[in-house]
């Protein structure tokens, strides 16, 4: 287990990007098998009405969720499951967080129901060294509950055309999340996906993220890699499925650059 000497909780990282089919849910999944991996314990919540983030760690239990969890107060013993990886928990979605947003307008602590629910004092019971929030594909209510709720937020970046240019609404929302809910949120790092270092559009979407954003970007890149696309269908990490892809290869490199990355935050 890491040490991340933190005496007020686990570090909550919202993984968030509002474009949809950049690999967020399979960064989330496979961020967290690697860090379960190396010795931490790690909570998913899965907050897109997909529902895909438990899917792909095997959730069949589908009666308590995150819909229960921040909109009827259930307890975080009540959602909280086991997976088959040991140190991996995770509180599974379903479709009912569909209309979340339409339900969590008229309560005045809508922004912070999140926040709330992760910070029961039963959260101390599961130990718990990290937690990686699965955002919809969308910058909702949903989406700012976890931004409100989280210490940071990391981004997954497709390597294709234009997709530094769906960053800036994302960096307006984080922006106005600090301004108004959670002045101590930064971003965790941009992380490229689906990168394929045969393509010249990979590297120089690289290049361009890199220049514009230095070091917040991860050095680890995920590749294009058959392994983790199969993965999901087999309701498992790529790290479980292929422990020696491409794929599980680059989350484990990802998952101890998040981890060297908060030990220095904790320092």
């Amino acid at each position: 287990m890491v040490d991340l000497s933190r005496p007020s909780g686990p570090r909550i990282i919202a993984v968030a990007n509002q474009k949809g089919g950049v690999g967020k849910t399979t960064t989330a999944i496979n961020l967290a098998a690697g860090l379960a991996e190396a010795g931490c314990k790690v909570l998913v919540v899965d907050l897109d009405p997909q529902g895909n983030a438990s899917t792909g760690l095997g959730v069949e239990d589908r009666d308590w969720t995150t819909y229960d969890l921040i909109l009827d107060d259930a307890p975080l013993e009540a959602v909280v499951q086991e997976t088959e990886i040991e140190g991996l928990f995770v509180v599974p979605a379903t479709v009912d967080l569909s209309s979340a947003d339409i339900e969590l307008i008229s309560n005045e602590k809508r922004s912070y129901l999140l926040h709330d629910a992760l910070r029961q004092t039963a959260i101390d019971k599961f130990d718990l060294d990290f937690v990686l929030i699965d955002c919809p594909p969308s910058l909702n209510l949903l989406t700012v509950n976890a931004m409100v709720a989280a210490h940071s937020v990391l981004v997954p970046l497709q390597s294709e055309f234009f997709a530094l240019e769906g960053l800036s609404q994302l960096m307006l929302t984080i922006r106005e999340v600090r301004q108004t809910a959670n002045p101590d949120l930064r971003i965790e790092g941009i992380v490229l996906t689906m990168y394929d270092n045969r393509n010249n559009l990979s590297r120089q979407v690289e290049k361009d993220a890199r220049d514009n954003l230095g070091e917040m970007v991860f050095k680890t890149k995920i590749p294009r890699n058959v392994r983790v696309s199969e993965a999901p269908s087999y309701a498992l990490p790529v790290l479980q499925y292929d422990s020696g892809s491409l794929g599980a290869m680059a989350y484990r490199h990802l998952a101890r650059e998040v981890m060297h990355k908060n030990k220095k935050v904790a320092a």
